[in-house]
């Protein structure tokens, strides 16, 4: 929605926004634009006489305890008969009509492939336009109308509005779609992965007979999705029979189209997700007339998103060794236990035998209702110890984690976590923050604290 409030300001509109909570670093863009920003939902703001709400997923006609609605601002809007619309459905009218969208799917890896597909068609020439749920660095923004015909979106399953149950994505009718990966996720509203991969086909059932239809073709689930029926081109990636695949380590490797190398990447970035992610957006770009050799290129100024592996600091180490290396602090968005696996072993690979610290949240509404507690401890595999934020929970996180033994420990507050950190903490440690929001600060605090000292307790290595 944030993404979607630039477009429209750059398209001219007057716009303002609220919601419960804005962070960084959607709020600094957000008003870097101009873009006022109102706390809650408050009815005061009807005296604003929009000339359309353009209404996000999270609101609903949920009631509180007392019987008060939780958005009486929307109460107000429906009593009214004001105008009206989805984020979803004002996009579609008003920004992807004519235009050739390349939509990116899956349960993980949308916002760094939408990213990387946006900076490959802006290094061709092309001028895209492009939503992505997060900030690329290459552009510093994330979300702009461009100037030429494709228009690159993230194309989430989740629904779109509480009076469109419907995906997002079946709005966007792309002509080219990647279809990266599917697993179960969203509890709050889907009961099964097949329920899942009947949205997906959805999708595919949208894409014109001239489209293409990029697939990760490691992917029961998206075999199955395609099974259900096809009406497009089918470009496949990942498996070694595929039409894309990738020869040699995640960070340079070779891209052999049908076992021909056809380009070479060579970039900072890590991780056998991140290579997938590559030959996923090098297919679609293909779709579009760039070369795999020239989007190969391009990705080797590719420069990630904002939360993606972000290195927060690196905090020289204030013990008795003062020499010592000092701790690096990452941000991260994983909150699924794959895609918390997946970024813990990508830091692996890149640290070798340094220790890793993984604090995470478990905040999505798939994660708040336990329906993947038990995944956490295989999620955790690879890490040396495991800080979790256990507040809100309705599930009891120490007992999910018990397996783990004394390599995990549980807080009930970020406070908390960022104690027992300070507790356990060395010299050369990499702490990895991860979480779907903003995670209380606990990345300034956690800097914050060892600027002051306050590991001279730990044991240096």
């Amino acid at each position: 929605m944030g993404g979607l409030a630039a477009l429209a300001r750059e398209a001219g509109h007057q716009v303002t926004g609220c919601d419960a909570g804005v962070y960084p670093p959607m709020s600094d863009q957000l008003r870097a634009l101009g873009i006022d920003l109102i706390e809650g939902f408050g009815t005061e703001q009807m005296a604003l006489w929009p000339d359309m709400y353009v209404v996000g997923n999270v609101v609903s006609r949920a009631r509180l305890a007392d019987g008060s609605p939780k958005f009486p601002l929307m109460e107000a809007v429906l009593d009214a008969g004001a105008p009206y619309t989805s984020g979803p459905q004002w996009l579609a009218e008003h920004v992807l009509q004519g235009r050739h969208v390349l939509a990116v799917a899956g349960t993980h890896g949308k916002t760094t492939t939408s990213a990387m597909l946006s900076w490959i068609l802006e290094s061709a020439g092309m001028r895209p336009g492009f939503l992505v749920g997060g900030v690329p660095m290459n552009f510093g923004v994330s979300a702009r109308l461009g100037s030429g015909n494709c228009f690159v979106i993230e194309a989430d399953e989740y629904d779109t509005a509480f009076f469109d149950k419907r995906s997002k994505f079946v709005h966007y009718r792309p002509r080219t779609a990647i279809l990266n990966n599917l697993e179960f996720d969203h509890a709050d509203i889907f009961d099964s992965v097949a329920d899942i991969e009947r949205q997906f086909h959805h999708l595919v059932r949208t894409v014109p007979s001239t489209g293409r239809i990029v697939v990760n073709g490691l992917e029961e689930s998206l075999t199955r999705v395609l099974h259900q029926g096809c009406w497009s081109q089918v470009c496949s990636f990942g498996s070694a029979v595929n039409d894309f695949t990738a020869q040699g380590e995640p960070d340079a490797f070779d891209v052999l189209r049908q076992g021909k190398p056809v380009g070479r990447v060579q970039w900072s970035l890590g991780g056998v997700h991140n290579q997938l992610n590559a030959l996923a957006a090098i297919a679609a770009a293909e779709h579009v007339g760039v070369a795999p050799d020239v989007a190969a290129t391009a990705l080797a100024r590719f420069e990630n998103v904002k939360r993606r592996m972000e290195v927060r600091a690196h905090v020289p180490w204030q013990g008795a060794q003062a020499s010592a290396k000092p701790v690096t602090i990452y941000d991260d968005f994983a909150h699924h236990p794959t895609a918390i696996r997946t970024t813990i072993n990508g830091l692996r690979r890149s640290v070798g035998a340094e220790r890793i610290l993984a604090v995470f949240e478990p905040r999505s509404n798939t994660m708040k209702l336990g329906a993947m507690k038990a995944q956490l401890p295989w999620s955790l595999e690879q890490a040396d110890l495991a800080f979790c934020h256990a507040g809100g929970l309705d599930w009891d996180a120490s007992e999910a984690l018990a397996s783990m033994g004394a390599r995990a420990h549980v807080g009930a507050s970020i406070d908390a976590v960022v104690a027992r950190v300070m507790q356990e903490v060395r010299a050369g440690d990499h702490v990895l923050c991860m979480s779907n929001g903003g995670f209380g600060g606990i990345h300034l605090k956690l800097i914050a604290a060892l600027q002051q000292g306050g590991a001279n307790s730990a044991v240096p290595e």
